[in-house]
């Protein structure tokens, strides 16, 4: 096919503009923060400031000019510029930290996440900033030499040029580099699609590549210890695993606003200190099952080791994970589970999400069938962002105006607030009525439940939204997280509980998702190595008074 003259261009020009492009239009959200960061004080700074694209320029340049071969120059370019107009999007939106966690998270999104993210704002960006410079790179034909020792000559001299480029540059402002660098660690996560390459290659290596993946089974010894109470009864322990609730919004621990009117009335212990292990579903969520506390914790080991809730089933209590939020990111694996929205349940379900209460569904019936002790997960769609409006359902929208989109970066942040507050009471309304379905059930077993989110949210705060930002620089609107107790008094009196010891240690101490591992052993009485007592947030509190 022939190509009209002008759509023609020359190898090191088509490489020049791409780097240009990638450097002032797909960087210009990094060009824009670290810009911002420099003090400018003397006329040193400036110069430092204008070096910075210069730089990008000239490393773009020459990993194009390395990367210009037959067959492979376009469709890797291609693939960039599409990569890193969406990364772009959500960085500009919302403000995204891309890195390994969140390339994680693009990996194990089922299709009703991904979806939700999914916006008319999203539409056009896309084929602004990924479309249109994609159908510019099909169109144009790229010119290069008769002979091909010429072709490489031309494209060595360039890549040996933009080597001393930023060599020079490096020499002139070392020190500030790595300044900024080292005072602004999250600036480089910025850097696009450098960011996007660094997670992916990152998230590869741990899923996949990182040795054995062979089952490393723990807590083989686990046995069920002795509870001497004058009327022996089952144990039953429903953990609800919340998503996307933030501390900061919960009454419970003194937010302005009641957002807990109904688990007000239950009495539970709430822990107003407590900490998650990650800043993203697929982060804590394995590790807060898992033995490993967060200073320590390896994702990768975490995928395929034993986790309590096999301990549990090691001891003889029966496992059931009740799933509304895409997926137990490995938790469940190996036990019982339901993914609830396969059931298509239309009173709960509509748009392709299903409301919290699908999770109740036929509880009563599978409760009738234990036998023996048991424990049943709920993991929730809770506040799952950014289409929080339709998390609840009509009767919860008691806080007004609300942000009926999901384009929330577009709202008013009073009606986005609104509208996540209306999450939470749809939520604490959920797990109250789950006390309640205990309650019920208490002349047969002894009872419990244990609320925690797996993370909180950003809503609109230092100009961040919804999660994921890594976790050493995240904001505690994004790690301070609900977490909340409840047991019935048959329970507390058959493991020896002090409620008003629990009370006051639980308004005092810090406590984390660390806690849940060892805690849940706890609950049940179970014995085994992999059970410290230091980290079950019950122990102190038994046989107290």
């Amino acid at each position: 096919m022939k190509f009209p003259n002008k759509l023609q261009c020359h190898a090191s020009s088509f490489n020049l503009i791409a780097a240009l492009f990638f450097t002032l239009v797909l960087n210009a959200l990094f060009l824009l923060r670290a810009w911002e960061i420099i003090p400018y004080d003397r006329l040193h700074d400036y110069l430092f400031a204008a070096s910075i694209p210069v730089v990008l320029a000239s490393a773009f340049y020459l990993i194009f000019s390395l990367l210009a071969w037959p067959y492979v120059r376009k469709p890797l370019l291609i693939l960039l510029v599409l990569a890193s107009a969406a990364a772009n999007y959500f960085m500009h939106s919302f403000g995204t930290v891309i890195d390994t966690n969140m390339i994680e998270n693009v990996f194990e999104s089922d299709a009703q996440e991904a979806g939700a993210l999914i916006s008319s704002g999203y539409v056009v960006w896309m084929i602004l900033m990924g479309l249109v410079p994609v159908a510019a790179i099909c169109m144009v034909r790229i010119k290069t030499g008769q002979r091909w020792w010429w072709s490489l000559l031309q494209r060595l001299a360039g890549a040996l040029g933009a080597i001393l480029l930023i060599l020079l540059m490096a020499v002139l402002f070392y020190k500030d580099y790595a300044s900024l660098i080292r005072n602004n660690k999250g600036l480089v996560k910025m850097i696009t699609p450098a960011n996007i390459v660094s997670g992916t290659g990152h998230y590869v290596d741990q899923r996949y590549l990182q040795g054995s993946q062979a089952l490393v089974k723990i807590g083989l010894d686990a046995k069920k210890g002795p509870l001497i109470t004058a009327e022996p009864k089952k144990t039953l322990v429903v953990l609800v695993v919340g998503e996307t609730g933030r501390a900061e919004n919960f009454s419970l621990g003194g937010y302005a606003r009641e957002t807990n009117p109904e688990l007000k009335k239950q009495q539970v212990i709430y822990y107003p200190d407590a900490s998650s292990c990650g800043t993203e579903t697929a982060i804590s969520v394995p590790c807060m099952f898992s033995n490993m506390p967060r200073e320590h914790y390896d994702a990768n080991l975490a995928h395929h080791q034993e986790g309590v809730l096999d301990i549990l089933a090691h001891a003889g209590v029966s496992v059931l994970w009740r799933e509304n939020d895409g997926g137990c990111k490995g938790a469940c694996d190996r036990m019982p589970h339901t993914d609830m929205t396969q059931w298509n349940l239309s009173q709960y379900c509509h748009d392709g999400f299903c409301l919290d209460d699908v999770l109740l569904h036929r509880f009563d019936n599978y409760v009738d069938s234990l036998h023996n002790d048991g424990i049943i997960v709920l993991h929730q769609m809770g506040s799952h962002g950014p289409a929080y409006y339709q998390r609840y359902p009509a009767e919860f929208r008691r806080f007004t105006p609300t942000c009926d989109s999901n384009q929330i970066q577009d709202c008013d942040h009073q009606a986005l607030v609104n509208t996540y507050d209306n999450s939470l009471l749809y939520t604490d309304d959920m797990v109250s009525r789950t006390i309640d379905k205990l309650k019920a059930l208490s002349d047969r077993f002894n009872v419990a439940l244990v609320y925690l989110s797996d993370h909180g949210e950003s809503l609109g705060e230092h100009g961040m939204y919804l999660h994921g930002a890594p976790y050493m620089f995240a904001p505690s609107q994004q790690t301070h997280i609900p977490l909340l107790m409840w047991m019935s008094p048959g329970y507390a009196s058959a493991f020896h509980i002090n409620e008003t010891c629990l009370r006051q240690q639980a308004a005092s101490e810090k406590v984390s998702q660390d806690n849940l591992f060892h805690t849940v052993l706890g609950m049940f009485n179970i014995q085994t190595q992999e059970y410290q007592p230091q980290l079950d947030m019950i122990r102190s509190c038994q046989n107290a008074g």
